[in-house]
């Protein structure tokens, strides 16, 4: 009787019905990028590398026809029945909505050109001839004649140099204050010479590791070349000729040796210059 009630136990386990569980569905692993950012800005592949790799070479110049796609109705006729309904009634398909946002979301409108290939205004203050006072760099302080805008957006400017010590350089208007005396440029012919390409200093390369120690060569400190000196004194000379031309010439020429300052209770948006 025991082994009957024993039989029957296991078959009625046997027969139970075994409750199936459900698969795991499989997580995705995150992938990094190929080109991820090194740290400051560098990144592993550069874009000539990128370039390359995607092969986006295969698509420059294609040009897919253009699909014209069927316009959608807004708009359709319904009959209105009644003889003071008007009879016909336009109704749109799709309702308008209830809500509207109060302001314009921001859309950023992302620079198409590069940085080099914006165009560069200059302030209609800074006409050739004005006079400037240099507010940043080693001759801070110091005014200048301008002489012309360059093709980078710089000013070419110079002290004359025999009269302040500043020679020809280039200022970013930035950092100028133009001030209302003007000199008479007229006379005065800036040699052509004279560009960005002219004022780009001459970087040797760095010695390699085999020919000595990257200490034993000192820094060369920047002296001007024999053409920059020869530069100098034409342009300076043409511009002294234009300060005598000058009614209050013994005064500019002691406004020019000068340097900027403000004393106590000065305060330069109040000043006039």
């Amino acid at each position: 009787m025991a082994f009957r009630e024993r039989q029957s136990m296991a078959d009625t386990k046997a027969k139970a019905p075994v409750k199936k569980v459900a698969a795991a569905t499989p997580v995705k692993k995150r992938t990094s990028p190929r080109n991820y950012d090194l740290g400051n800005g560098v990144y592993r592949f550069s874009r000539t590398r990128m370039f390359h790799k995607k092969a986006v070479y295969k698509f420059l110049g294609k040009k897919t026809p253009k699909t014209v796609k069927p316009k959608k109705m807004i708009t359709i006729e319904k009959q209105i029945n009644g003889d003071k309904n008007g009879g016909v009634r336009i109704v749109r398909l799709k309702k308008r909505r209830a809500n509207y946002p109060t302001t314009d979301p921001v859309t950023v409108h992302h620079a198409k050109k590069c940085f080099r290939d914006h165009t560069r205004y200059v302030r209609p203050s800074l006409v050739p001839g004005t006079i400037l006072i240099l507010l940043a760099g080693p001759h801070k302080g110091k005014r200048v004649v301008l002489l012309k805008a360059l093709a980078s957006g710089l000013l070419l400017v110079t002290g004359p140099f025999l009269i302040n010590a500043c020679p020809l350089r280039r200022v970013s208007q930035n950092f100028v204050i133009a001030t209302s005396t003007r000199i008479d440029m007229t006379d005065v012919k800036v040699p052509q010479n004279l560009d960005d390409e002219y004022f780009k200093r001459k970087r040797d390369k760095r010695a390699k590791k085999e020919e000595g120690d990257i200490f034993s060569k000192k820094k060369d400190e920047y002296k001007p070349s024999d053409q920059r000196k020869a530069d100098q004194k034409v342009v300076d000379k043409m511009v002294i000729a234009a300060i005598k031309k000058h009614a209050d010439k013994k005064m500019l020429f002691t406004y020019l040796s000068a340097m900027f300052g403000l004393r106590s209770s000065q305060y330069p948006h109040r000043l006039k210059f």
